[in-house]
């Protein structure tokens, strides 16, 4: 196993990390961002009023892409398990 094959797995794995983490995160970013707006409009500066809704707002998020994200991972774990005998061969 020589260093690109390793640079190759690991940047792999980073694209599809991204790819499943990055609609939570934007779901979540945006929901922050206006209950932000929200906040400082009504100038009600509660920290739990937050959690509720980006909570909300990622299960949902979570349920509509869960089964793409799912799939996703699924075939990066097929294809790393089937490159392994051209890895160590």
């Amino acid at each position: 196993m020589n260093a690109d094959a390793v640079i190759s797995i690991v940047r792999q794995a980073l694209e599809v990390a991204m790819l499943v983490a990055g609609p939570l995160l934007l779901a979540s970013l945006v929901m922050g961002l206006l209950v932000s707006i929200f906040q400082a409009a009504t100038q009600i500066n509660e920290m739990t009023l937050t959690f509720i809704p980006k909570l909300l707002v990622m299960f949902v998020v979570l349920v509509l892409t869960g089964p793409w994200a799912v799939q996703l991972l699924v075939d990066y774990v097929v294809r790393l398990f089937g490159s392994i005998p051209t890895l160590v061969g």
